[in-house]
């Protein structure tokens, strides 16, 4: 980049397509180092605490100003994510969208993202990008990193509860990391989605020997060795799938992307591993005691645990501390780990750093200038 002039570079979704935005072992390697990072503190996100995942604008229920949006149960929402991570990746971000799960009707996913990288010193933009993709794969690579580490070698079984998006790049991330996967079990509310994704799924994926819909959560759990969870979840965990231990497998791993729900004993006798602790230290800021409903991911019932005097601190694994050799892992095959995924702006800039330089060796996107030379400073 030359100075005064700024340029930059515009990614449209064809564009981040051909720069390997759907490249799945390549998220979940970037993914493994934003882990990393995260577990060295080599990153900052917003809020005082620099671990807040965003800054949201919710809408009211009334308004007596006519055009403004109305909270009508339809996920209407704007967030602002940024971060900065270092490593390799040594950049600033932030993922922007609007949320509305009325955009079906329209024929247009319920959020619409894009993502702006940032110079670090000088603020300059370096690039815009179309960010669905992006953020559904990074998204499911995180997953993927969990699965590389605490999945048991020889794991046949898979189990998907949610088949949407989130759903299939969860399960492209634990089919790349997990080579012996045959099987494959499938939860969802509607037959029309279900097929879709079943079809989906033995298409992309021709070494699945079985691929079947199930009705209940006893039986997507029971039997299986990895069990993805990227249902839709609201504020009311009554709503949320519910495990019994006596269901889950000794040995499984249940991956807590979205929503879902088990007694806090049985809870206490799994081992409880995050993707990074000091997010769920915030959310228990931001989510005053119980903080679980009020945010839908699994790991903030550990800290409500924890508040109860259910769990210390300690009791929650870091996954960063696995990766690292600081903590144990998997020590038998009896181990029963949940997981539980947070999703954070930081990974949304490390996998656009890497689509970004891929971009640019391709000669990909399209450039625009923001000035010559800034006519106020």
């Amino acid at each position: 980049m030359s100075y005064p002039t700024i340029d930059f570079l515009y990614l449209n979704e064809e564009d981040m397509i051909k720069a390997g935005v759907k490249d799945m072992p390549s998220c979940i390697e970037a993914m493994e180092e934003v882990v990393v990072c995260l577990n060295k503190g080599d990153y900052v996100m917003g809020g005082e605490n620099h671990n807040s995942h965003g800054s949201q604008v919710s809408f009211p229920k009334e308004s007596e100003f006519p055009n403004m949006p109305k909270d009508e149960g339809e996920d209407r929402r704007f967030m602002a994510m940024p971060a900065y991570i270092g490593g390799s990746f040594d950049l600033m971000g932030m993922k922007w969208y609007g949320s509305n799960t009325a955009n079906h009707k329209k024929g247009l996913p319920r959020s619409i993202l894009t993502v702006m990288l940032n110079d670090k010193d000088t603020g300059a933009p370096l690039a815009l990008m179309s960010a669905n993709l992006l953020s559904a794969y990074r998204t499911g690579a995180i997953p993927g990193v969990g699965a590389k580490y605490l999945v048991r070698k020889g794991a046949k079984v898979c189990g998907i509860c949610g088949p949407g998006v989130m759903g299939r790049t969860s399960l492209a991330a634990i089919m790349a990391v997990c080579p012996d996967i045959d099987t494959l079990k499938v939860k969802g509310r509607g037959k029309a989605s279900l097929d879709k994704f079943i079809a989906y799924a033995k298409e992309e994926y021709p070494m699945l020997k079985k691929v079947e819909a199930v009705d209940t959560v006893e039986e997507l759990v029971r039997d299986t060795d990895v069990i993805s969870f990227t249902n839709s979840g609201n504020t009311d965990p009554s709503t949320y799938p519910y495990v019994q231990k006596s269901w889950i497998k000794p040995g499984a791993v249940l991956i807590g992307v979205s929503a879902f729900d088990m007694d806090a004993d049985e809870l206490a006798t799994c081992s409880l591993v995050v993707d990074n602790i000091k997010l769920y230290e915030a959310w228990a800021e931001e989510f005053p005691y119980p903080s679980f409903g009020a945010n839908n991911i699994i790991g903030s019932k550990f800290t409500d645990m924890v508040h109860d005097g259910q769990l210390t601190m300690e009791d929650i694994i870091d996954l960063g501390d696995i990766i690292s050799g600081k903590k144990e892992g998997r020590v038998n095959d009896e181990q029963i780990f949940v997981y539980s995924v947070g999703g954070m702006p930081v990974e949304d800039v490390a996998w656009g750093k890497v689509c970004y330089e891929n971009a640019k060796r391709l000669g990909l996107g399209t450039a625009l200038r923001l000035w010559d030379q800034p006519d106020m400073f």
